[in-house]
């Protein structure tokens, strides 16, 4: 009898991300060919993503939660109905009903046993028992309720208010409060917004006075008086922009949010104190012209604590300061005033003008006076951004960025900065400039790494993503904006056509990068961390919405869908024909959830029966079947052991192939992969 060879495992890591240039022959195991809203997961392994959902500081739908109300009936119910207990007062949003029970959220108190329960005052059913929160008979049912859940809080989330793009958004870490920019209804300014319990709040910016001659200080709360007109504000805050209260020169403005009256040319009194300072006229209401990008930073000038204020630009008006209620324009001497990016470095404030960096006083970010300590940087080119690096000499470096040049600024003032030119050759796009341990930026080439080194000039650059060259070539221009996931340790870049791509390093080294397609078109996209180490990632998009990222199972509401085609793996015999016999995955997750696979052969080809697909068992949790075209398998549980999917055919080398399209699974994680095959014999 001929004895046949034995069974022969390949196993492989699933690592490295997407390879759109290398050879297949020369391509590693667990490499993509082809992937979308997958990432590399910093604990190895691939991870569908979590997805993102509406926010404006209403209860999150990713927080929503259901109950279970068993019930006889009486009537009939459907989801949007609210239903109260006759006698309990309790109430429910009802997301869906069985023969037995009714399903519910936003729950207010708790069903009795034996109570009517009405729609519109009309019974149409007796509880059986007290509702309890979740109960779903089934670990797919219960995934789908919470779905529900969600979608029905989602409702309730609103766009910012007004018309077009959203221009920016920003969390202040003093306050954890979000504020969005956004054109108002006419498109004749911009307006900003503040997230709140029930909703985007808009903010009124206030008026400012231009005062001179100030000879006794004046201070925040004070009640200025117009000597002649009588006209009262109280002031929010004193703009010192030149000059000095002692010596009877300073001159600036008073910001106040409203007044009584109407200033004129005439001197100004704060209670029995008289001409403490001068006016030319009435003041002004501070407005925002239409359009433009955000960009804004947190800074704290004056030293002291809870004096952290944004800072920001517009590109289409003047810098200005804001702490969630006073807003104020800052005014930098510049014929045309609207600077487009901004950074504070060495407690100096950064703006952008053209081809000019300015940077104010040392901790005056009012004052962009000589006379002050402000200063001017010539770049011979637009300005695309700032980006703060650690010098050599672990002193602050401060990259700033030009289309076709790269300069670091070093030093910790004007008195002794040093403009460093780092690259002629290539400099960097509008906000794709982010540092975690190292700098990144977007160039023609692609995204550049910048990193700290002993060498002359202090700094060293990498381009990081050779392997998908292809798919940055596409979108090169497309970039709109970039952050940092500082708990995945990745560099995100976001394309104006829904695409984006996750970058995640490990002690710096890049270990791969996927691409992930939104369902929205994000237009800014920002993160931050709490002083507790949790992380917020926002995003608004071309409709008015801002998302949170990296929240709830689905895309706003949306499916994610998501594949991985892994590379064509030959055992380290790419002539030699294997009959391919079983496939063992190795997965991870922490809820419910459910992916598809199946495989291609001997690189696809037509010539080649393909193999079909066969169910996949496991023996943790539960096991459901299905009839999908493609075979799955669900489970329930923080981690997955080995499951395992038949395999059938001969070839030279093997796909495999990974799918999902869900609005209700949380992510999961492929880890690496097994396959048994027997040699055959080598192709002629």
């Amino acid at each position: 009898m001929e004895r046949l060879p034995p069974v022969q495992f390949s196993y492989f890591p699933l690592r490295g991300g997407l390879n759109l240039v290398t050879p297949p022959l020369s391509m590693p195991d667990g490499m993509c060919r082809d992937a979308l809203n997958f990432e590399v997961d910093i604990d190895g392994g691939y991870r569908r993503i979590a997805g993102y959902e509406r926010f404006d500081g209403q209860p999150a739908p990713s927080g929503a939660i259901y109950a279970i109300l068993a019930c006889t009936f009486a009537g009939s119910v459907a989801a949007g109905d609210i239903i109260t207990g006759l006698t309990s007062s309790a109430t429910g949003v009802v997301i869906a009903a069985g023969a037995d029970y009714i399903a519910f959220t936003k729950a207010s108190g708790t069903f009795q046993s034996g109570e009517e329960i009405q729609v519109s005052a009309v019974t149409v059913a007796t509880a059986t028992a007290a509702s309890i929160t979740g109960g779903a008979s089934t670990q797919l049912l219960n995934a789908q309720y919470m779905n529900l859940a969600a979608d029905e809080y989602r409702h309730d989330i609103a766009a910012v208010p007004g018309s077009g793009d959203v221009l920016g958004v920003h969390r202040y870490s003093r306050t954890g409060k979000v504020y969005a920019f956004r054109n108002n209804a006419g498109g004749s300014a911009a307006e900003i917004y503040e997230s709140s319990g029930s909703g985007w709040v808009k903010k009124e910016l206030g008026f400012e006075l231009v005062f001179t001659s100030g000879s006794t200080e004046i201070a925040e709360g004070d009640t200025i008086t117009g000597a002649t007109s009588g006209a009262t504000a109280v002031v929010t805050r004193v703009v010192l922009e030149s000059g000095s209260w002692g010596a009877g020169t300073a001159a600036g403005r008073f910001i106040f949010g409203s007044q009584t009256g109407t200033f004129q040319a005439e001197n100004i009194n704060v209670g029995a104190s008289p001409n403490l300072a001068t006016i030319a006229g009435n003041s002004s209401a501070i407005t925002l012209a239409p359009d433009g990008r955000y960009e804004i930073v947190d800074h704290n000038f004056g030293g002291q604590a809870g004096q952290k204020r944004m800072y920001g630009v517009s590109g289409v008006h003047r810098g200005f300061e804001f702490d969630g209620d006073v807003f104020v324009p800052i005014n930098t001497g510049m014929a045309l005033d609207t600077p487009t990016h901004v950074i504070a470095h060495n407690n100096h404030l950064f703006f952008s003008f053209a081809g000019s960096a300015q940077h104010s006083g040392p901790g005056s970010p009012y004052q962009f006076s000589i006379i002050a300590g402000a200063g001017e940087l010539a770049m011979g080119d637009d300005i695309t951004g700032f980006m703060p690096m650690v010098g050599s000499q672990t002193t602050a470096a401060l990259i700033i960025a030009t289309a076709n040049k790269t300069s670091v600024l070093y030093g910790t003032s004007s008195d002794d900065w040093n403009l460093v030119t780092y690259s002629y050759e290539a400099g960097g796009f509008p906000y794709t400039m982010q540092n975690i341990g190292a700098g990144y930026l977007l160039d023609a080439l692609g995204v550049k790494q910048i990193v700290a080194t002993d060498a002359f000039g202090n700094f060293a650059d990498a381009q990081i993503t050779r392997n998908i060259r292809p798919f940055i070539e596409q979108r090169v221009t497309r970039s709109v904006a970039s952050c940092i996931v500082r708990l995945r340790n990745q560099y995100r870049l976001v394309f104006n056509d829904r695409y984006a791509i996750h970058i995640t390093f490990d002690n710096g080294k890049v270990v791969g990068i996927m691409p992930i397609q939104y369902s929205h078109t994000m237009t800014c996209m920002a993160s931050f961390e709490s002083n507790n180490g949790e992380e917020f990632i926002y995003a608004g998009d071309t409709n008015g919405f801002v998302y949170r990222m990296d929240r709830g199972t689905s895309f706003d509401g949306e499916p994610i869908i998501a594949y991985l085609n892994l590379s064509f793996s030959f055992m380290k015999s790419p002539r030699l024909r294997k009959r391919y016999r079983k496939a063992v995955y190795e997965v991870t997750g922490s809820n419910y959830a459910e992916f598809e696979t199946t495989y291609e052969l001997g690189y696809a080809s037509s010539e080649i029966e393909q193999g079909t697909t066969s169910d996949m068992t496991t023996a943790f949790g539960n096991v459901f079947w299905d009839s999908f075209t493609w075979d799955s398998f669900f489970w329930d549980g923080r981690t997955l052991l080995p499951a395992e999917q038949d395999l059938t055919g001969t070839a030279e080398n093997i796909s495999l192939i990974i799918r999902s399209s869900s609005e209700i699974f949380a992510p999961f994680t492929i880890n690496s992969s097994i396959i048994h095959y027997t040699p055959r014999r080598n192709m002629r």
